[in-house]
This record gives structure tokens, sequence and C-alpha cells, in this order.
């Protein structure tokens, strides 16, 4: 598995980090909604930001809390309506290793 994009960030401020991890705990743990739901919203949001890996990670994750492909499609297509064709562009880079 490839390196935490964090850990240099968790050497230099682990109090940081440490919140972050809390605050983690407290946006994706049980609640009102489900945690797949959780994940695609934020996969929607890296991918109309850029973010590749973040794609990759939280489509994983919202993958292991029962996510179908059709759900991923689906999440990408409201970031392409919202935030335009890039959010398509950078939702495929993120899900071609895991698709």
């Amino acid at each position: 598995m490839a390196e935490h994009p964090l850990n240099t960030l968790r050497k230099l401020d682990p109090v940081i980090m440490d919140h972050l991890e809390k605050t983690n705990e407290l946006v994706y743990g049980e609640g009102a909604l489900p945690k797949k739901y959780k994940y695609l919203m934020a996969m929607a949001f890296d991918a109309a930001h850029g973010a590749i890996n973040g794609v990759k990670s939280l489509a994983q994750s919202a993958m292991r809390e029962g996510a179908s492909k059709e759900e991923i499609a689906e999440t990408l297509r409201v970031a392409f309506h919202l935030c335009g064709v890039g959010s398509l562009y950078i939702g495929s880079l993120g899900l071609k290793d895991i698709i």
C-alpha cells in the first residue's frame, strides 16, 4: 500500500493530525446518513476539486460500505452537473485502478 499522503504532516504536527482523525470519525461515523452516502458525497467533492487520489480512496471506502459501481457513476454525474466536465475526467482517473 502507498504511504499515507499526510505522513509528513503527522511528523510535523501530530496535534493537528489527532484533530483531523477525530473530525473524520465525526463526519464519517454512524449517523442519520449511511456511511456509503457520506463517502460518495466526499468523492463528488474531490472529483470537482481535482483530487484524483481522494476520488480513489473515497470510492474504495464507499464500496466497502456497500456502494455499487452504479452509485459511484451516478455520484460523478451529479458532480459533473454541478461542477463541470472536469469532474468526470478526475473521476475517471481516480477510478481507473478500482473499477
